[in-house]
């Protein structure tokens, strides 16, 4: 998650999940990706490509500049501002990846920063909802983290491997080393790994602290699969379709 609850004087609403609002903010997220994989051809020239890129890239450091000008604007900075949680590192990844394409970064944006940021989307820890700063600023910028991934796939025609998702799990045990830390230190929940979140998550299916850790080590390594199936099941079902063309259109 990008945002905790701040603990701070300042007028919160409740967010509801599962609402219309919870609706349009997914709709928001995913209308981005939507776009992208609609335009991919058009976004493959390289004029547009450089654009896009960029443009995509702003969103997501615009979105996190907004967020700490906020925090300063309502006095509201705190440990919690700390850019340890998973999602708030996977925006300056895919920024970054975004900006530089590199394929290392791509291998932890495409695993850790979709399926992250989908668990967000799915299951906000949010105190903000619609016409909010912070609604806006948690949509748009998780839905950004999922989109950065979803075009250097289907428009620079990238593809994650079997290898790269033990990679990238690696990755998410070295990020996990300085949010335990902090939360060992100072009483923060970064990760989530200190305990559940208290709006309920999909963490809620799994066993007590500690024991939900060690089944996420499963749980995680699944999903990555799930999700390079996914990707190879719908190039193998386009080249059917096709005979001859995958989904990036045979870029590398």
């Amino acid at each position: 998650m990008l945002v905790a609850s701040t603990g701070k004087e300042v007028a919160k609403v409740a967010f509801e999940p599962f609402t219309w609002a919870h609706g349009v903010g997914i709709a928001m997220a995913a209308a981005l990706a939507i776009g992208i994989i609609g335009y991919r051809r058009r976004l493959r020239r390289s004029g547009m490509d450089n654009i896009a890129r960029k443009a995509l890239a702003a969103i997501l450091i615009g979105s996190e500049v907004s967020l700490y000008s906020w925090y300063t604007l309502t006095d509201n900075w705190g440990l919690y501002s700390l850019p340890f949680q998973l999602c708030s590192i996977m925006v300056w990844v895919s920024a970054a990846l975004l900006l530089t394409r590199n394929k290392k970064l791509y291998e932890i944006a495409f695993f850790l920063g979709i399926l992250g940021a989908l668990q967000a989307l799915l299951t906000p820890d949010l105190d903000a909802t619609y016409y909010e700063f912070r609604y806006f600023h948690f949509f748009l910028a998780h839905g950004a983290i999922i989109s950065a991934s979803i075009y250097m796939t289907a428009v620079t025609g990238w593809r994650p491997t079997a290898a790269s998702v033990f990679r990238a799990i690696g990755w998410l045990h070295v990020l996990a080393v300085p949010a335990a830390i902090t939360n060992a230190l100072a009483g923060t929940n970064f990760m989530f790994l200190a305990r559940k979140p208290s709006s309920g998550s999909l963490l809620d299916l799994l066993s007590p602290w500690p024991w939900y850790l060690l089944q996420l080590e499963v749980v995680a390594l699944l999903m990555c699969f799930a999700l390079l199936g996914i990707v190879l099941g719908i190039d193998a079902v386009i080249r059917r379709l096709n005979r001859y063309t995958p989904l990036h259109g045979g870029r590398s």
